[in-house]
């Protein structure tokens, strides 16, 4: 896959010292947009995802096509107080801060298979903690999945144990 070309750089955001990855170039590209749809939806065609969760908010980008693609639902991990109904909720580090997500406490049921979905995997926290809420919800993570694995901040290593981590591409 060459995807390389539509990522961008962006250096000093949004804070000094973080070089952002822009995904946007490769929204843009319907075809390269489809690739990489395809890309994180092949290895779990023939498995039992009942519910793919992506992460607010470039996470949902990717995560509602994979959904439709693999023949599931689509359950969003939000940002606080974006959620009308009862949530679960969960503080987490970012590489450049902390934050919190929540999801509706109905959102799965006891055991569902739960492809996890987000953009880009940098020091893991926010995987992390996205895993911890499923759990919480008495959901399975079946698998995870991002667009681009930033190597150098070693966030694989904090992912769950010996649940199937899937990038589409990997930067060193």
């Amino acid at each position: 896959m060459h995807i390389l070309p539509f990522i961008r750089d962006i250096a000093d955001f949004p804070r000094p010292g973080i070089a952002f990855k822009d995904l946007t170039p490769l929204l843009g590209d319907a075809a390269a947009f489809a690739q990489v749809i395809d890309a994180l939806a092949a290895p779990f065609r023939h498995s039992r995802i009942e519910q793919v969760c992506a992460i607010e908010a470039r996470g949902f980008i990717f995560g509602a096509p994979v959904a439709i693609a693999l023949g599931c639902g689509f359950v969003p991990l939000r940002k606080p107080g974006k959620l009308p109904a009862r949530t679960f909720a969960i503080d987490y580090a970012l590489e450049y801060g902390s934050d919190r997500i929540e999801m509706h406490a109905d959102a799965l049921q006891p055991g569902q298979q739960v492809l996890l979905i987000d953009d880009v995997l940098a020091t893991g926290g926010t995987l992390a903690a996205a895993a911890e809420l499923i759990a919480c919800s008495g959901g399975r993570i079946a698998a995870a999945a991002v667009v681009v694995e930033l190597l150098a901040l070693r966030g694989r290593e904090r992912w769950v144990g010996d649940v199937p981590l899937h990038s589409v591409v990997s930067l060193a």
